[in-house]
């Protein structure tokens, strides 16, 4: 006979796995079975390690695969994104200090001219007391006549004398007229003296009537030919509407090849003597100017 008051309960496979998690295992037996794998578990030291070399680039092992081996997605992605930033504003840095070098060195070299000039002029004074650029403007001596004509002659030489002022040319043509000479010597001799002075380009063919071992000039390379000796880079000539030069590149100076047919300015040539004729030589100390090439070259 059944009882009515009788209950059932229904349980789940889900709630007798979990109620079975917790029974201990026994054999045929029924004696307990003792489970001796080791359980391996990290302690908080190399837990606190593994964050730190995870989130760290520089603790990120390399791989070679695209992924970045030991770290999440979303902090793969921060790495990268820092890494590219950094490469961006590296590259902006270094444009940063091209743009505009030429227009710097052009101004260096300029500035450079004038100081050479200055200190030349003050060393000329002890033996021409007309040459110190301290001195009172001769022009302030001259009649109306006359410095209107040492104005108009002084506007015609800046055009062709590159790095001196139309101020500076007519306070030498002044300081001439004053010391007796007419005119047109003195434009000749101003001229003459300006173009070979230190610092400016000269011409080819006056080189041999300039008495110092340091010149710069400008030319077009005519011909290069095979060196005589290994410490000699390259050699060949140089010309410009006044003549020509044999040019010497020492391999020391580890300036750059020049080509033939190539416009060049070199400043700070070495002057001397080959074959009884006045030669030129590219050293540690010499700069080389491209003008096609858009940029200079210094040692």
């Amino acid at each position: 006979m059944s009882s009515n008051n009788s209950s059932s309960k229904v349980v789940t496979v889900d709630e007798q796995a979990f109620e079975q998690a917790g029974e201990q295992t026994v054999d045929e037996d029924s004696v307990p079975v003792v489970d001796e794998t080791p359980v391996f578990e990290a302690t908080v030291k190399q837990e606190i390690q593994a964050k730190v070399d995870a989130n760290h680039p520089d603790g990120i092992a390399e791989t070679n695969t695209e992924r970045i081996h030991g770290v999440t997605l979303e902090q793969e992605e921060r790495i990268k994104a820092r890494e590219a930033e950094l490469e961006r504003i590296s590259s902006q840095a270094e444009l940063g200090t091209q743009e505009g070098r030429e227009k710097r060195t052009r101004e260096i070299a300029a500035r450079r001219s004038v100081e050479r000039r200055a200190t030349f002029q003050k060393r000329a004074a002890s033996v021409d007391p007309m040459a110190d650029p301290d001195r009172a403007d001769p022009r302030a001596e001259l009649t109306q006549e006359e410095l209107a004509a040492v104005n108009k002659q002084s506007m015609r030489l800046a055009e062709k004398l590159d790095g001196w002022s139309r101020a500076a040319i007519g306070r030498r043509l002044g300081e001439a007229v004053v010391d007796g000479k007419d005119l047109t010597s003195a434009v000749v001799n101003v001229f003459e003296e300006l173009q070979t002075a230190p610092g400016q380009v000269i011409p080819i063919g006056k080189l041999e009537e300039v008495d110092r071992n340091e010149v710069s000039i400008d030319g077009r390379v005519e011909t290069l030919w095979d060196p005589s000796h290994p410490s000699i880079a390259q050699v060949g000539l140089i010309a410009d509407e006044s003549g020509q030069t044999r040019v010497t590149i020492w391999e020391k100076s580890a300036a750059p090849w020049i080509e033939e047919g190539e416009q060049v300015r070199i400043h700070k040539a070495a002057r001397n003597w080959y074959e009884g004729r006045v030669s030129l030589a590219v050293t540690g100390w010499s700069t080389i100017h491209f003008p096609n090439r858009g940029r200079w070259w210094e040692a």
